[in-house]
């Protein structure tokens, strides 16, 4: 585990609806013979004090892995409401805060080994700002995120809950909320989603070792 890690609070979203792997529960399908959220769990647990799954779907089965929590609405409405049952989670639990939240997608297996350290390190040398993403070849991504939580994530859950029925749209958020841009360039191929069943057969043949 990297230092400073003990206020920090991970957390996998695992909402998708899964609609290029035959709406299959994506975090639950095999990857090199385990489920693919534990390779998400095994990278983030090095990097977190805790961490969190929101799920919206087979709650039990992500329950045997880690503590798990549901979406913020029913159905499939995306990684924003994700982000928004996770504050709405600190927010019933004040009494437990972290003073970091970092969050991952569910199908990205091997985010970057720093990537906790690399935002925590934007956002402690700019104190004004609340967020920072990772910035991969000119693209944000919004759902590798760390936030500042401090002692308010009612504000977080309430903006979030906004931007939900708004838009929907995590970039729109956190735009708006002007989020940090980190570079993440150096380590670009550990972005790689899996979103279809072809890409999970080309990772196998990429990690497949033995």
């Amino acid at each position: 585990m990297y230092a400073d890690t003990d206020d920090t609070l991970g957390v996998i979203l695992a909402g998708g609806a899964g609609s290029r792997v035959g709406d299959a529960d994506k975090g639950l399908l095999p990857l090199l013979g385990r489920p693919l959220v534990e390779h998400v769990l095994k990278r983030l647990r090095h990097q977190c004090a805790r961490v969190l799954i929101v799920a919206n779907r087979n709650i039990d089965d992500y329950a045997r892995l880690a503590p798990v929590i549901r979406d913020e609405v029913s159905g499939h409405a995306g990684p924003l409401a994700g982000l928004a049952a996770a504050f709405g989670f600190l927010q019933a639990n004040r009494h437990a805060l972290p003073d970091w939240l970092l969050t991952a997608p569910v199908d990205c297996p091997d985010p970057p080994r720093d990537l906790a350290t690399r935002l925590r390190a934007a956002l402690m040398a700019n104190g004004d700002a609340a967020c920072a993403l990772a910035n991969v070849a000119g693209k944000r991504e919004p759902l590798f995120a760390m936030y500042r939580v401090g002692s308010v994530p009612y504000d977080w859950h309430a903006s979030a809950q906004t931007a939900l029925h708004e838009h929907g749209s995590p970039m729109r958020w956190l735009a708006a909320s002007g989020a940090l841009a980190v570079d993440f360039d150096d380590t670009s191929a550990a972005f790689h989603n899996l979103n279809t069943p072809e890409d999970f057969r080309n990772y196998e043949r990429a990690h497949d070792y033995g």
